[in-house]
């Protein structure tokens, strides 16, 4: 009974070989991306919609818009009783038609605008400048924008649709 029964150990085994098993699981992930991929393109998302023609267009009046540089510079505050420097950037977002005018208001009040901007946020609260939106600053800065360019008077709207300030970073000057 002892002579009938396989040899056990490493010369009974068969070895099987790992190219089989690396093949069938190269398969199962190649599968796998393909079904992925066809559930994906069947609840697909948007259909590819064309907005070329839109870019650069006012969404209420449809007429053409700008970006007009307000300033980009540094400023200081002090409100937390530690000096921060504020690295800002700004623009202004106006109607084609009243580029010049605001370009031209720009050059002619240069030192005036810097100073109102200045002013702005060195009385500004800590708070008001970390604030995730810049809602409180950038309606400030709006307001005074509004009352340096005033109104179309052919028309009565403003000649600056929009402050926009893309970069309001602040550090602490004694680091």
């Amino acid at each position: 009974m002892a002579d009938e029964q396989e040899p056990q150990g490493e010369a009974g085994e068969k070895k099987k070989s790992p190219i089989l098993m690396i093949g069938i699981v190269a398969g199962l992930m190649v599968l796998e991306g393909v079904g992925v991929f066809l559930f994906v393109s069947m609840t697909g998302g948007a259909a590819g919609a064309n907005a070329a023609g839109l870019e650069g267009l006012d969404e209420q009046s449809g007429e053409l818009v700008e970006e007009v540089e307000l300033i980009k510079g540094r400023f200081q505050n002090l409100s937390t009783g530690r000096v921060w420097d504020w690295q800002v950037e700004a623009f202004l977002k106006v109607r084609s038609k009243n580029v010049p005018h605001v370009e031209k208001v720009l050059e002619r009040r240069k030192a005036e605008i810097q100073e109102g901007l200045s002013l702005i946020f060195r009385r500004a609260q800590h708070a008001q400048l970390r604030e995730p939106g810049l809602n409180s600053i950038s309606r400030q800065v709006e307001a005074y924008i509004l009352e340096v360019f005033g109104t179309d008077p052919s028309d009565g709207s403003p000649y600056v649709e929009r402050v926009l300030i893309p970069k309001c970073d602040g550090y602490p000057s004694d680091f």
